[in-house]
């Protein structure tokens, strides 16, 4: 099977992903501050809502975008 390596996104693409992955990470934290969750339910939310943390830093490295605070982001993984 052969991959077609080159499939880059635009960044114009980078940046829709990116307001979605904030508007989602926006309701997984309302979803895991309300008080009507039982304990498999808030960690569900509290997962969702980590993960996305890492998506949207992910995100503005891939586009040489600082972070929240101004900050560089030199490794998405650190």
């Amino acid at each position: 099977m052969m991959l077609d390596m080159d499939s880059r996104r635009t960044s114009e693409e980078l940046r829709q992903m990116l307001r979605e992955a904030e508007e989602r990470k926006v309701l997984w934290e309302k979803h895991f501050k309300s008080e009507f969750m039982n304990v498999k339910k808030n960690a569900e939310a509290l997962r969702n809502y980590t993960a996305l943390r890492g998506v949207i830093k992910t995100l503005r490295w891939c586009l040489n975008m600082t972070d929240i605070n101004g900050n560089k982001i030199v490794h998405p993984l650190d």
